[in-house]
Order: structure tokens, then sequence, then C-alpha cells
């Protein structure tokens, strides 16, 4: 890849500039050192947090040459969540803490937040080095220093080290999903923005590929990276968010893809969605659950949105964040990460306010043989609702509807939905049921056209050297680029058949 001088400098002069030039820092790497590392601003020494930033010094062992910042609400009590929140290249701690929503969500729910920054000493653009086995392995550089972090905040907090969780932008994300890797006993959940899969390259030379294009390899074969880097552990695994923008050019959505199928192989659940739900600011939730369904893996696809972490900025409850080059108008991401941990469980934010009233108006939609549709009255203060599916929590939305789907066939089901805020979640509403139609008659049909391409980065085919195949029938679609382009007809939950002379298709 060439770059030029001049290119560089434009880069480097802008100070919340992040991962767009994570490719150039695959190149020019860790080889390269530029002086001391970066140093946020407003930071000072301290032994404890209290509503501000603050620089910790002597946290333990630091191979990696890490620096530490944290922030917490003034007062917070022992037993609290600990998140790690890891920026992207060339920002800062500073500019994560102000930029990302964080520090609002730790006020509001009542948690700490650690704040890990690298450096030009490391890098010269400051990007965590996700793809450099000596750096991002257990026990090993960054990826330890990161450890030596949460035991230092564990300690001085008296954290809940049940309750431990990574995020991180695009490097920071790359880093993040080593991380999870590395310590699954450490962390039980993640999220990782605009990222890459756990140990997708482990030299410079194959990070760029990684960011650019399909791997190639079997869910399989990505969950063994995950397992290899804690070899002997079995569990429990941490819970999984993935956040990946559509028209992202420099990490590419075929990346949130393989994340998906890393992680929900880990936990070994397959690749079938148990729901889906459409979010504010054109975002599709893809959730996959474990077997007590719960979720486990929760897969955000952003409509049109590039590189960067989605915010959406405002002052209502599910509103975070600056926008600005990298934090990119759309929808607060960290308020449905901070959901999907369980942050805003009752009890843990204080906040002053008291739980929302309870859903009204529950009705059923349009039931098919795998899914069913479901409406209810909008709840005055509630931030997001709960959907409960025979007792169970099957995802979150905060709209008031919400589809159900990865079903059975003629199947009896029950639903119940709450309203949730800072101060807690309300009592369920009243039941509504539904029964899945049957098997025997197909299901509308469901159709999608695009290039091959954009195909195989929705996961609706995948790519065989160089060749996309749709998934389920395999059907060979030609080159995977945006030159050719088929209409995909999805006939049952994941498996998709050509319908480019009309949809439904002929056979089905």
């Amino acid at each position: 890849m060439h770059v030029s001088t001049s290119g560089i400098r434009r880069v480097l002069t802008r100070a919340t500039a992040s991962a767009a030039v994570i490719a150039l820092a695959a190149v020019l790497g860790a080889a390269v050192t530029a002086g001391p590392a970066t140093a946020a601003p407003a930071a000072s020494a301290a032994p404890a947090a209290s509503g501000t930033l603050q620089q910790v010094s002597g946290f333990g062992s630091n191979p990696g040459n890490l620096t530490m910042y944290e922030y917490a609400p003034a007062n917070l009590p022992a037993g609290a969540p600990l998140v790690v929140a890891l920026h992207g290249c060339t920002q800062t701690a500073s500019d994560y803490y102000a930029d990302s929503g964080w520090q609002k969500y730790a006020d509001l729910w009542g948690f700490a937040v650690v704040f890990p920054q690298t450096g030009t000493a490391n890098n010269i653009l400051s990007c965590f080095s996700w793809f450099d086995s000596g750096k991002d392995t257990r026990g090993q550089g960054e990826a330890a220093s990161v450890a030596s972090m949460v035991g230092h905040a564990e300690s001085q907090y008296g954290s809940d080290t049940h309750r431990v969780f990574v995020t991180g932008l695009s490097a920071g994300g790359g880093l993040a999903a080593d991380l999870l890797a590395d310590y699954p006993d450490v962390f039980a959940g993640g999220a990782v923005d605009s990222g890459l899969p756990a140990q997708c390259a482990t030299t410079q030379a194959a990070a760029s590929g990684c960011q650019s294009a399909s791997q190639n390899l079997t869910p399989a074969q990505w969950g063994a990276k995950a397992r290899a880097s804690d070899p002997g552990y079995g569990g429990p695994w941490p819970r999984v968010a993935i956040w990946q923008g559509t028209s992202d050019t420099t990490v590419a959505p075929v990346n949130a893809t393989e994340l998906r199928d890393q992680w929900t192989d880990v936990w070994g659940i397959g690749q079938t969605p148990s729901s889906t739900a459409t979010l504010t600011g054109g975002t599709t939730q893809t959730i996959y659950n474990d077997g007590s369904g719960k979720p486990a893996v929760e897969l955000y696809q952003v409509s049109g949105m590039g590189h960067g972490l989605a915010v959406d900025p405002g002052s209502g409850t599910a509103q975070c964040g600056t926008a600005g080059a990298y934090f990119l108008q759309s929808i607060c991401s960290t308020y449905y990460t901070g959901l999907f941990w369980g942050l805003d469980a009752a009890g843990t934010g204080g906040g002053g306010t008291t739980p929302p009233g309870v859903p009204s108006g529950l009705t059923v939609g349009t039931v098919t043989s795998s899914s069913v549709g479901l409406s209810w009255g909008a709840v005055s203060g509630a931030g997001s609702y709960a959907v409960y599916r025979n007792g169970t929590k099957v995802g979150s939305t905060s709209g008031t509807s919400y589809t159900d789907t990865g079903l059975a066939a003629a199947t009896r089901y029950t639903y119940t939905v709450t309203a949730v805020n800072q101060a807690g979640e309300s009592a369920a509403s009243a039941a509504v049921t539904a029964t899945t139609a049957s098997g025997s008659t197909p299901p509308p049909a469901q159709c999608f056209t695009g290039s091959n391409y954009s195909h195989v980065t929705a996961g609706r085919a995948h790519d065989v050297g160089g060749v996309a195949y749709a998934n389920g029938s395999g059907q060979s679609m030609g080159l995977d680029n945006v030159f050719y382009s088929h209409t995909l007809e999805e006939t049952s939950p994941g498996y998709y058949v050509l319908a480019d002379s009309g949809c439904p298709a002929a056979v089905r």
C-alpha cells in the first residue's frame, strides 16, 4: 500500500481520528517508534477516581508500556461492575472518555471505567497491537498490561469480579476480541466495534488481509483460534456484542460475520438467529441465544455507516456520545451494549428516578412458521423494552415492536414485555400467546437484491476462493465483488436460493 508523507501528516493532525489509518498502522506498526507515549489532557495521579478522568500510576506489571486512566462516579459502592474501554488509532483515553458515552452510563447505572492508552512509543499511530502475537496474547505485552489494570481497579473499587467487561473501537476492538479469548476467566462479556476476530492476524504482514477481505475460515476454525488463546479453559464464555457499519471501507463488514461465526462456535450454538429486531439509526439487531435462551452473541449492523463508533448525541436515556471523526451519528451503541451486559439492572445506578410503568396493549402481529411479530404501547420514561418468551428474556429494543425469529413450526409461545430505565425494570405486561404456522405452509417470501459482495457481508452468502455461494443452498453466484448482482430468497432462516427470475423463486 502506498501512502504519501503529506497524507500521513493530514491524518496525524486530526486529534480524534481513529482507525481509518489502521491499515497504515499495520504496515508501519510496532517496528517504528517515535518518542514518548501520548498523554491525555487534564488527567492527574490519584488513588481513586471521583467523578473525573484520572491517571493511575503503579497499577502493576506493564509489559505493554500502556498508560492507565480511569473514571468512576463519586461514592461508587463496592460490588459495582467494571468496564474496560479501548480507544482507536490516533486517539487517546481522553478522546474516548469524552466522545463514546461511557461516562454517561457510568454515572447513570453506577460502574467504573478503565481507559487504557497506548501511544507513539508503541506504534506511530497509537494503535493497539491486535495483530502482534507477542503483545496480544495471554500474559504478554499489551494484553498483560490491561489485565494488570483490571486487577488494580477491582482491588481499588471492590468491583464485582463476575461483572467485568471490555469494549473497543477498531484496533481497540481487535484487542478487545483478543482479550476476550485470552482472559475468558476475567471478562464476563465484551463488545467489538468495527473490529476484527480474535487472533485473525498474528503478524503485521497478515493484518491488512484481515481488514479487507474474508479469511475463508469455517466457524469451527474461527472458534478454535479463540479457544487456543487460553488452552484448557472450558467456560463459562464471555457474551459478545458485535457492531459494524455496512459501508465500512477500512474494516470490511465481513469481519462482523466472522466475529459472529467465531463466538457462536465458541458457545456451541450455531449461526441460526434466535431473533431479529429493527432499531433506530437503520440498525438491525440479530440475537443468538445460548442453550438456556439467554442472548450469548448479538450482532448489530448499521446500514450505511462507515468506519467508527456509533453514537447518538442527545439527552435521552438511549442517546449518547459526541459526533465527530470516527464517532458516527446513528445509534448509541454504548447504550445497547450496556443493556446486553445487564449494566442497567435495578439498584446499580441510583439516578434519582423510579422504574417505568407496565407496558400495555401487547399485540401479536404477523406470524409465520418460524417467527412472531409483536407490538405494544409506549411507556413514558422507558429507555428500552425487554421481550420475554415463555418467561425467558429473548431480546431488548428501544422501539415498541419486535420480531422473534428462529422458532419451531406449529408451536405455541407465550410473550410478555417489560419497560426498562436506569432505575430498574417494570413488572411484566399482560401475556399474549401465538402459535406459529405449520411448516408445510411456506412463509411469505423475503427477497434481497444486491451485489455479491453485499450478500456476503450481510451473511446471506459466503466466499470460497473468491466466488460467492448462497448460504444454505450453496448455489454459485459468481465472483465475490460489487460488479455481480443477484436476488436471493430466504426460504427458511439462514437458507437462501437464487431468485433472479422473480420472488418467490419458481422452485421452493
